[in-house]
């Protein structure tokens, strides 16, 4: 097998992974029945990131998640140009 191929079906899995992870936290919560729902999420157009939350906390970070995001972007890019 290739590195190409690898490397997608890895990401692939990771992928499924974490949806695995979110499906079994949604139903961990909802059997619990209490607590409060908070949340926050970032679109990046681009680098440049759209940042929500419910709260200041849940805003807060997603900036912070928004900032790792695009310093990761300006990374690759650099790196991918090969100058």
């Amino acid at each position: 097998m290739e590195k190409g191929s690898i490397l997608i079906l890895g990401g692939m899995g990771l992928i499924l992974l974490g949806f695995l992870m979110i499906f079994i936290g949604i139903l961990l919560s909802a059997a619990q029945g209490d607590g409060e729902v908070e949340g926050g999420g970032v679109i990046m157009i681009g680098p440049i990131p759209i940042v929500f939350g419910t709260n200041r906390g849940a805003a807060t970070l997603a900036m912070i998640l928004a900032l790792l995001l695009m310093g990761t972007w300006i990374i690759l890019s650099l790196l991918a140009r090969g100058d």
